[in-house]
């Protein structure tokens, strides 16, 4: 595996790119119309144009992607996440390609893609689940039925899908059947498949994932958990591991149970197994993703591990070169994602060009990105700007770290989560840990101005001042410019 192709864009491209970098291996870009100047496409030492800026027409091109590889030479890719990453039809196309992808296998991917098949799977090992229906509706009448038995209210969710999309909460029968079509109306737009199913709808639920590896000789292991409860739109925007409330006893049986879902489908590679968390702190499997997530620096942070790396060792037939008694935390680590959304006006997407963007340095501060000043956000694709990680020797320096942080992140000409991230840093209930999935409607309200702490301001105030002070006598140092003329001078166009 001398050269590997990202079928990525933005920080997840760069960030794959950096670690094959570190491991000798060279890299390949590809890049639609939109994504010209991108950073990972001027990073990479080759670069392939994939087509117009619609997604549909490149990053989701499976066949673009694979010529891509016959062009540059590449014997395997690397997904990301988002895009083809979770497409199994495309891993069998990279498979009957003779090439290698640095994920699982076709079948894997298709069993824990769709939720019924995952539950089946996971109901092998006894994995607890939240009681309702182990298949897909086919009669409303029947459902309704089985809705009574479970208890209002229950959740109604497509087979196909994730993101809160074709999930509808239903309070009481009066309304079953109208959301049940509105459901199903969703899931076929959004998958292509109207399949759902119920289950009782747990009120005050948590979040958590557990990390996973496996590789090709029946090893797998966790690598323990991550608290992903703040979400707006049944999607994350903050993370952390661990979890301030999984005691070493509970974390021991999730992450036996994680391991069990993974073993359930001969898992290989990285993956996430999702649980809900109940108030009763009672554990339920939600689903499983086949691919590196968004979040995944958290675990690196806390473990020392590159998972990026582990992922490309796997597939190259490695062995893990460690047991699950070699791993252990060390310290915590948040996660705040910087979107392109203004959050006092429901974390709709802003647009626009980055007129100032200046990043946050210091000890246990990483920044994981893929723009600089001047450059436009996209309409194309996810808005997310970049991913904000910090480190402490406990939960308490880590918030006081993202704080400090999210003050130093200067960006303007849009609107950005960064100041939605302070908010949580300083709310009550998320600094004692006393928070689930609802924490942005309990608690934020957008037509409130935001509390700042004015020790905390002061603070980043000294800091700032010193940094300009700084500034103004640092060098300014390029970023891999010499980078620029090596990708130019092997660029490939794919027509």
């Amino acid at each position: 595996m001398q050269k590997i192709l990202i079928a990525n864009r933005g920080e997840i491209a760069l960030r794959v790119m950096r670690s094959a970098k570190e491991m000798g291996i060279s890299t390949v870009a590809v890049f639609s119309e939109a994504d010209r100047d991108a950073l990972h496409v001027r990073y990479a030492d080759e670069a392939v144009f994939i087509g117009p800026s619609a997604a549909s027409q490149s990053y989701l091109d499976g066949h673009k992607i694979i010529e891509a590889c016959k062009l540059t030479g590449a014997g395997a890719i690397h997904p990301g996440y988002g895009f083809l990453s979770e497409n199994a039809s495309f891993a069998r196309m990279v498979q009957d390609a003779g090439l290698i992808l640095i994920g699982p296998s076709p079948e894997a991917m298709e069993i824990m893609g769709n939720k019924l098949s995952a539950k089946a799977a996971a109901l092998k090992y006894q994995i607890p689940m939240v009681p309702g229906t182990d298949e897909a509706i086919t009669s409303i009448e029947d459902a309704k039925l089985r809705a009574q038995e479970i208890g209002f209210p229950i959740l109604i969710k497509a087979a196909a899908g994730g993101g809160g999309k074709g999930m509808r909460i239903v309070s009481d029968e009066t309304v079953f059947e109208e959301q049940m079509q509105l459901a199903v109306s969703e899931a076929i737009t959004a998958f292509g498949d109207g399949a759902v199913f119920i289950e009782r709808y747990v009120s005050s639920p948590r979040h958590i994932e557990i990390q996973i590896l496996g590789d090709h000789h029946g090893h797998i292991v966790h690598l323990f958990e991550r608290e992903c409860s703040v979400q707006r739109r049944h999607q994350k925007v903050i993370e952390e591991a661990p979890s301030s409330v999984i005691s070493n006893e509970l974390r021991a049986r999730m992450g036996k149970c994680a391991v069990d879902v993974a073993r359930s489908v001969a898992y290989t590679g990285a993956g996430t197994v999702e649980f809900i968390l109940d108030e009763n702190l009672d554990f339920f499997f939600l689903e499983m993703n086949t691919r590196l997530q968004v979040e995944h620096p958290v675990t690196e942070m806390i473990t020392g591990l590159d998972l990026v790396k582990e992922q490309i060792r796997v597939a190259r037939g490695e062995l893990l070169a460690y047991s699950q008694e070699d791993l252990k935390i060390s310290g915590h680590a948040i996660e705040l994602r910087i979107y392109a959304e203004d959050p006092k006006h429901d974390f709709l997407p802003d647009i626009g060009t980055l007129q100032t963007y200046c990043t946050p340095k210091g000890n246990g501060v990483r920044v994981d990105d893929g723009y600089e000043e001047g450059m436009e956000i996209p309409i194309y694709y996810d808005p997310m700007i970049a991913k904000l990680i910090t480190y402490g020797k406990d939960r308490t320096e880590a918030i006081a770290r993202m704080l400090r942080a999210i003050e130093e992140y200067d960006i303007t000409g849009i609107q950005t989560t960064l100041n939605f991230g302070r908010f949580v840093m300083q709310h009550s209930a998320f600094i004692t840990g006393n928070f689930d999935t609802h924490f942005v409607s309990k608690y934020y309200n957008p037509e409130e101005p935001e509390e700042i702490d004015e020790e905390e301001a002061l603070i980043a105030a000294i800091v700032a001042l010193k940094q300009l002070k700084d500034k103004n006598t640092a060098a300014l140092i390029p970023v891999k410019t010499e980078l620029q003329n090596n990708w130019y001078s092997n660029r490939k166009k794919l027509n």
